[in-house]
């Protein structure tokens, strides 16, 4: 719990002033920020190679965060949550309240909430959605342990987690759009 703690400090002291970390999240690694500043998201995608135009996910631990990124969430969402049985990334039309270039081109954003003890405990500290991101340069593969990551990611970071380290995390979410007239379309299994 003493590791928990002291991990769950550093990185918020991290985001606070505008980094990005390194961190094990509820399916891969991943690379974050406070999804509120847009110059930290700047940073992801300068690291990552990634153009702003493929928009990243991001994370929050529960009800009140998920309605502060979107006014209006379809009933079917909380339906596809409830029934899921692993990790699961709603995309969802018209978020608000975070930084512009975290939002995909046709107004769109994907969310998930998490349940592991350090993102839910770095998100309650933060009061804020965490980007998440996968630790690799755009058009490489998903590393699935931290040994995997590559140097290039690890020294670009302004802070890694030390949480994890020898855990292989080998899933990625499922993803599924849900435009604002419920229409349900699955983008990875």
């Amino acid at each position: 719990m003493e590791d928990l703690n002291k991990e769950v400090f550093e990185a918020f002291e991290v985001i606070k002033n505008g980094g990005i970390i390194l961190y094990p999240t509820d399916t891969v690694w991943g690379i974050g920020c406070d999804a509120t500043n847009e110059e930290a998201v700047k940073k992801i995608y300068d690291l990552k190679k990634r153009t702003e135009s493929k928009s990243m996910i991001v994370l929050v631990n529960g009800d009140r965060l998920l309605y502060n990124v979107f006014s209006q969430i379809p009933e079917v969402a909380f339906d596809i949550l409830d029934c899921s049985e692993k990790p699961t990334t709603l995309v969802l039309d018209n978020p608000r309240n975070v930084a512009k270039n975290i939002i995909a081109p046709d107004n769109s954003l994907g969310i998930r909430i998490v349940e592991t003890p350090f993102c839910f405990r770095l998100i309650e500290r933060m009061k804020k959605p965490l980007v998440s991101t996968s630790a690799n340069i755009s058009g490489a593969p998903t590393p699935t342990s931290f040994a995997e990551i590559s140097d290039e990611i690890k020294n670009g970071v302004d802070y890694i987690v030390g949480l994890d380290k020898d855990v292989k995390r080998s899933k990625s979410s499922t993803v599924i759009k849900l435009t604002s007239d419920s229409k349900v379309t699955i983008l990875r299994k």
